[in-house]
């Protein structure tokens, strides 16, 4: 999430103070990703460094205002035109908890997933709730208000986000149930004389020599 260009484009509506810039961002996006107070004005100074924000005098409540410099404008439009970076991924901690569950002691790791997955049904069907909400709002308003529309946007991606979760919760539970077959019916591998890596092939009963006289009593 990129906190920096979501209060550039939010300046380029017009001035705004900082706690203003904060309740914007979280009404914008349903208070998904909650800003505290001091992370916007930790942005601001670095923006203002860097040339792309800069102090703009006071409101009538004496609280300082910021506004978009042609260089933000340039940032925010570069941001807009480029897709987003995907080559290097965030951490995702449900993928690290599985891959560190592969083989732990004392860890089963489909009651990880069975865990995880009752977690992530619950979490799509209240956004589905909420996406109603959200829908109600933007149909009965003929002005379309664009915090409305903007919120919608965001709980569909969470809800797409949560079913692929979920499908590939699936994915893996089946994979494990298929390498768990694969493990039970393969070959038992002959096991190993002491002091031997390795298992020695049967010794064979030896021939008996060609000028061997008879054994006593055969016939």
């Amino acid at each position: 999430m990129s906190i920096r260009h979501g209060l550039l484009a939010l300046l380029e509506r017009g001035p705004r103070y900082g706690s203003q810039l904060r309740t914007e961002f979280e009404s914008r996006t349903g208070s998904t990703w909650p800003l505290n107070v001091g992370q916007v004005y930790t942005t601001l100074s670095r923006l203002e460094r860097d040339g792309m924000v800069a102090q703009g005098g006071e409101d009538a409540a004496g609280h300082t205002l910021y506004t978009i410099t042609d260089s933000g404008r340039a940032e925010l439009r570069t941001w807009f035109e480029n897709p987003v970076d995907r080559t290097s991924p965030a951490r995702d901690e449900l993928a690290i908890k599985l891959a560190m569950a592969v083989g732990a002691p004392g860890v089963d790791i489909r009651d990880v997933i069975q865990s995880q997955r009752r977690h992530t049904v619950k979490a799509m069907q209240d956004y589905t709730r909420l996406k109603a909400q959200a829908l109600a709002a933007v149909e009965s308003s003929a002005a379309r208000e664009r915090d409305d529309v903007a919120w919608l946007l965001v709980l569909e991606q969470l809800i797409f986000q949560t079913e692929a979760e979920a499908r590939w919760l699936d994915h893996c539970e089946s994979r494990l149930i298929r390498l768990s077959a694969t493990a039970a019916n393969a070959p038992a591998a002959p096991a190993a004389r002491p002091g031997t890596e390795e298992a020695a092939p049967a010794a064979r009963p030896a021939a008996p020599a060609p000028d061997a006289p008879p054994v006593a009593g055969a016939r």
